[in-house]
Parts: structure tokens; sequence; C-alpha cells
């Protein structure tokens, strides 16, 4: 049985911030990861999110590239809501092996719901992937790494308020120690 990397301990309990460059080796790992195992014909990322590591995976293993809009609005009290989906899979994906990409997975609510999506266009195979999997949860095809932290991705890290960047609202307070 193949042990799969883990996160250092530090960051189990903790706040994981990946820099640009970690996140890179994260779809580098990723990639080589499916093409041991996988030949998908084209690779679709779960926008929005999503469609960042599955269009650096599908330039890597040189496969076309689309994308399938899924939105979790925050409902009352700032709770989650159920996954929905916004646009239909891609036609062209009638036929083909699917490499469906997501950037993180913890319940999988939203992988799945991609997935029966994708699914219902007609691929002859599809399996799943994303760059961290938090531990306990839905576990796709292929992940990078596992943890228990709570990730800060570097395109989400800071937003635009007033014309200027500014530290994430959802993320003050959160620390690394």
């Amino acid at each position: 049985m193949v042990t799969e990397p883990r996160l250092p301990d530090a960051a189990d309990e903790g706040v994981l911030e990946l820099s640009w460059e970690l996140f890179g080796e994260l779809c580098r790992a990723l990639a080589v990861k499916v093409a041991k195992d996988f030949d998908p014909e084209v690779v679709v990322g779960i926008a929005a999110a999503g469609v960042i590591p599955g269009a650096v995976i599908a330039a890597m293993l040189q496969r076309d590239f689309h994308a399938i809009k899924i939105t979790r609005r925050e409902s009352g009290g700032g709770a989650r809501s159920r996954p929905e989906i916004l646009s239909i899979a891609p036609p062209e994906l009638a036929g083909k092996r699917v490499l469906l990409v997501d950037e993180i997975c913890e319940s999988g609510d939203t992988l799945r719901l991609a997935l029966a999506a994708v699914r219902d266009i007609g691929p002859t195979e599809v399996r799943t992937a994303t760059s961290l999997i938090h531990e306990g949860g839905y576990v796709p095809d292929f992940y990078a790494l596992c943890t228990e932290a709570t990730v800060v991705f570097p395109w989400d890290r800071e937003v635009m308020e007033s014309g200027r960047l500014v530290l994430n609202p959802e993320y003050e307070g959160l620390s690394e120690d």
C-alpha cells in the first residue's frame, strides 16, 4: 500500500498558508500521480477555484481543458449551503476519458455533484483529483496532500476593497501558530 504524502504536523491543526510556489508543486505532484495511473483525454476544472489547478494539470498533461461552474452560496448565519450547478458539463466530454479537478475536498458534495453532471454527458471514464483533502472526508481518486489544517490558497488570501488589496476578511484572526 502506498502511503500518501502528508503536510507537516505543525499544519495539522492550524493554518496552512500556501505560497504560489508550493501550490505549483502540489499541481506537479498531482499531474505525476494522474499520469502514472490514468490517461485522460480532457481535464475539467470545477469553477471557481478548481479551474486553477485544473488548467495547470491540463497544461502539464498536454490535454484540452474545460470548466463546469458550481457554487456554494452562503445561507443565513454564515453557513454554507449545498452546492448548485450554474453551468452544464461541456458536451465535448461525451465518449472521452475525463479528469475532474477541484482545489480541495472536504465533504465531497461539490465533487459528487460535478461528477454526476459530467457522467450525464456520457464520457467513457471519469476520475477525480484535488490538490488537497481534509483528513476524514471524501477521498477523490487522486490528491496531492492530506491535512487537518485550515488552508489559505494564494489566490484567496487577499481581496480588493476600495481599489486596494487587503487581507481577506474570511481569514482575519487565523494564525499559523
